[in-house]
């Protein structure tokens, strides 16, 4: 009996250890986004996400992002006002970013990007008026935990700088 004592007690300890790391393991299955995690638009048209997620345990947690850009690009005069001529572009496409963030206490409070906006590619103004950002929309704005395997949609956002 007393030989088996010291196996018992090994077999116990295993037991104990498998046990904390199917827990820990476990830990972070209860990730999740709060509602304030959100999108908007910067001055410069960038799409930025703030993000509220708790119940990520302690590791750092990674982040992907992806939307459905679009944004106008257009010519304006010295007078600040856009000429009647068709001297304007949109672009469409798609804009992406990630992140590695650190939480504290189980919980990430962070942003991601800024992302975009997409560039005017080759549209130029001519002599004398000047390239200008006229407004810029974001949609299917999709913020995922890759470390944990949770996603939120938020939404659509846009903005407009100048009116055309």
């Amino acid at each position: 009996m007393r030989r088996f004592l010291p196996l018992a007690a090994a077999l116990a300890v295993a037991a104990s250890l498998a046990a904390a790391s199917t827990i820990s393991a476990s830990a972070t299955s209860g990730a999740h986004f709060f509602k304030d995690t959100s999108a908007s638009v910067n001055d410069n048209g960038a799409l930025v996400v703030t993000i509220d997620e708790a119940g990520v345990g302690q590791q750092q947690v990674n982040y992907t992002l992806t939307a459905s850009a679009s944004a106008t690009w257009a010519c304006i005069n010295g007078g600040g006002n856009h000429p009647k001529a068709a001297n304007k572009e949109t672009v469409v496409g798609q804009v992406s970013a990630t992140a590695s963030l650190s939480p504290i206490n189980g919980r990430v409070m962070g942003t991601i990007g800024p992302t975009g906006p997409l560039s005017p590619g080759s549209f130029t103004c001519p002599s004398g008026q000047t390239l200008v950002l006229a407004a810029v929309s974001y949609s299917n704005i999709v913020l995922t935990d890759t470390t944990n395997a949770v996603t939120d949609n938020l939404g659509s956002v846009s903005r407009t700088f100048f009116n055309l």
